[in-house]
């Protein structure tokens, strides 16, 4: 299981999200099994909708930091995730959204299974790769696999680096975190247009970090300097065997011939590899701004799908309508990307 499924990530979760109007925790959760609740709220002041979900992650209203690799059980067993569904359809909900599952565990064919005996629909909402490295071997012999390109920018450009002045990493968990998201936030400003966390996002992250030192966990809130100036952060937390790249910002356009950002994750890949206790560095889902450096760094990969169970008979009927549409829609596009196509070729 991973950090997500934690008492410090869910909890914290909770606790920020959980008074929202309409949600009602219906099942809390347990050490490396997902809480379940349920939205209750109207489409446009119109169509009632009671979703069932798990905790750390929300269906259309609410924007909160990813949760990723949810489940049923913690055992990741069908026989105990279809067990605990059975128990959910004693509760009153319209739909069932089970967000960034495993899209090949034996946990989503319960789901497909679950939902076609109780004569449900199924549908899928969203479909994702999770990127990882696994830290088994020397980081020289990852090196190594890479193309060199990505070794370029991910080790070799250290050189170019050191030229500019006094490299040095540092921790700021736990004396400095304030200063950290400070960091984080304004280079996410500078690069996006926008901070990376806002206020209650940060009260989430900060509760979350004590809890899950407290359970073990091992922040690593990572900043790198050039002769004493923050230049980048990454913010990783290690949890039974691995580490978890949850975020990261550096300064835009630093040096022409240093991608900061990658430059930055080898050094926190060259610490993963030299810690024993360390099994996996995981870069999680999503792709960067330009170009999509987590597949070029991987050496893992694994498909994250989210899964819709329509559980009301005019619920089933709106999303039949609402996925025709989509579909003659995309019919239509693909009709004209051909006849420009064939236009080109004449």
């Amino acid at each position: 299981m991973s950090v997500f499924q934690s008492l410090a990530w869910q909890s914290a979760w909770w606790k920020e999200w959980g008074e929202h109007h309409g949600f009602a925790l219906i099942d809390p959760p347990l050490n490396q099994r997902s809480g379940i609740y349920i939205d209750r709220y109207r489409i446009r002041s119109l169509i009632p909708v009671q979703c069932l979900q798990f905790v750390g992650t929300n269906y259309r209203r609410l924007s909160t930091p990813r949760t990723e690799y949810n489940c049923l059980s913690s055992s990741g067993d069908a026989k105990a995730a279809r067990a605990r569904l059975d128990d959910m359809a004693a509760f009153r909900w319209t739909e069932a959204v089970f967000r960034d599952v495993h899209a090949a565990s034996s946990e989503t064919s319960a789901i497909g299974s679950w939902a076609a005996s109780n004569g449900w629909s199924l549908r899928e909402v969203h479909r994702d790769k999770a990127y990882s490295v696994q830290t088994s071997k020397s980081f020289e012999e990852y090196l190594a696999t890479l193309g060199s390109g990505t070794r370029l920018k991910l080790f070799n450009r250290r050189k170019v680096l050191a030229q500019l002045g006094r490299v040095a990493l540092e921790n700021y968990w736990p004396g400095q975190t304030d200063r950290f998201f400070e960091l984080l936030n304004g280079f996410h400003e500078q690069r996006w247009g926008a901070p990376c966390f806002n206020a209650t996002s940060l009260k989430f992250h900060k509760a979350f970090l004590q809890a899950v030192d407290e359970e073990g966990g091992r922040p690593d809130l990572s900043v790198l300097t050039v002769e004493g100036i923050p230049t980048s952060v990454v913010y990783n937390v290690v949890y039974q065997s691995c580490s978890y790249n949850l975020q990261s910002g550096y300064v835009e356009n630093f040096h022409k011939k240093v991608a900061l950002g990658v430059l930055h994750l080898g050094f926190c890949l060259e610490q993963a590899f030299a810690d024993e206790t360390v099994e996996r560095f995981d870069l999680l889902a999503g792709s960067g701004k330009k170009t999509d450096y987590k597949k070029h760094l991987a050496t893992d990969e694994e498909e994250l799908v989210s899964l819709m169970v329509v559980r009301s008979g005019f619920h089933r009927a709106l999303y039949r309508a609402k996925d025709a549409v989509a579909r003659r829609k995309a019919a239509r596009m693909q009709r004209s990307d051909r006849q420009k196509t064939s236009g080109l070729a004449v």
